[in-house]
C-alpha cells in the first residue's frame, strides 16, 4: 500500500463522538463503522440523514459488554471512520462515494458496518461488494419489500433497493424476512424469484442461517422491521412488527455467518423524542459488532 492510499480512508472530515469502543487505529481494526447521512429519495417522513450521528451519540449509554454473547467491546477491534460526505439531493452521486469508499475498505480487508440514512444507501455498498466477491448472497430484514421498479418515476428509490440489487445479483440470493408491506406486484415477485419469508424473522431465519453454510452474506436491516411501538423513529413506520428482544435475536443466529458487509438504516431521530429508537438501534449495532467482527 502506498502513503497516499494510506490516506485515502481519512479524507473526509469527521466531527462529534464516535461509537462508543472505537479505536483509533485503522491499520489495527478488522472493522470500520461508517455513516451513510441521506434521505434524498424518502417518500414519507424525513430525517434519516441524522440517524449515524444520533445512533454513535446514543451509545455511550450502553454496557460495553453483551451478557447475550458473554462478550465484551473490547475484544472487537472496529474503527468509527465518519460519515461518508454525500452531495444533498443527488441520489446517483451518492451512491458512488459510498461504493467507492466501501470498496477501498474492502480491498483493506475490513468489514464494512455502515449506519444510515434512508434505505437506498445500501446499493451503493452493496455494488462494492458485489463487485469483488462471487455468489454474494444478501439478508433483507425489513417491513417493506423495497422491490418497485421505480417510485413516483424514479429508479434509485429507497422503495426499489432491493429491486435494484435484484438487478446485480440473481434474485434467488436475496432473503427476505419481516416483510409486511408492499405492492400487489411486490408481493407476488418475492414469492416467484427471491427466498421470501414475510411477516417473521427469527424462525425462518435460524432455518436459513443453519443453510448457508460459510457463503458470502451482505446484512441489511432497516430500523422499520421492529414494530413502532419498539422504534417509532423511522420514516416509514408500520405496524405489526417484531419486538426488539426478537431482533437481537436474530442478529445472534447469524452467528457464525460468514458477514462481510451489515448495514442499519432508516433511524430518524426527529421523529423519536424519547429517543427509544436510537437507543435500540445502538444496542442492534453492539451486538452486530460483537457477533460479526470478532
Amino acid at each position: 500500500m502506498t502513503e497516499k492510499s494510506h490516506r485515502e480512508p481519512f479524507d473526509f472530515a469527521y466531527s462529534g463522538r464516535t461509537f462508543i469502543g472505537s479505536t483509533n487505529d485503522y491499520d489495527l481494526a478488522s472493522a470500520v463503522i461508517y455513516g451513510m447521512p441521506m434521505d434524498w429519495t424518502t417518500s414519507f417522513r424525513a430525517g434519516a440523514r441524522l440517524g449515524p450521528q444520533r445512533i454513535r451519540e446514543v451509545s455511550i449509554g450502553l454496557e460495553e459488554y453483551s451478557p447475550y454473547l458473554d462478550r465484551h467491546l473490547e475484544a472487537a477491534a472496529y474503527f468509527d471512520i465518519g460519515d461518508i460526505p454525500l452531495p444533498f439531493g443527488h441520489a446517483g452521486r451518492s451512491l458512488e462515494l459510498i461504493e467507492r469508499y466501501v470498496g477501498r475498505w474492502l480491498d483493506d480487508g475490513k468489514l464494512p458496518m455502515g449506519l444510515g440514512g434512508e434505505h437506498l444507501v445500501t446499493l451503493g455498498a452493496i455494488r462494492a461488494a458485489a463487485n469483488r466477491i462471487p455468489d454474494l448472497k444478501i439478508i433483507h430484514i425489513d417491513a417493506h419489500a423495497d422491490l418497485r421498479d421505480e417510485y413516483e418515476g424514479e429508479a434509485l428509490s429507497h422503495s426499489a433497493v432491493i429491486k435494484q440489487a435484484a438487478h446485480l445479483l440473481k434474485p434467488e440470493n436475496i432473503y427476505q424476512f419481516g416483510v409486511r408491506s408492499g405492492t400487489r406486484e411486490e408481493f407476488a415477485y418475492a414469492r416467484a424469484y427471491t427466498n421470501f419469508y414475510p411477516y417473521e424473522v427469527l424462525n425462518p431465519l435460524r432455518k436459513v442461517a443453519a443453510a448457508l453454510g460459510d457463503a458470502p452474506v451482505y446484512v441489511t436491516i432497516d430500523i422499520d422491521v421492529l414494530d413502532p411501538a419498539f422504534a417509532p423513529g423511522t420514516g416509514t413506520a408500520e405496524a405489526g412488527g417484531i419486538t426488539s428482544r426478537e431482533m437481537i435475536e436474530s442478529i445472534h443466529v447469524m452467528q457464525g455467518l460468514n458477514v462481510v458487509g451489515f448495514d442499519l438504516v432508516e433511524v430518524a431521530p426527529v421523529l423519536d423524542p424519547t429517543e427509544r429508537t436510537q437507543i435500540v438501534a445502538a444496542k442492534i449495532v453492539r451486538e452486530a459488532l460483537l457477533t460479526f467482527a470478532i
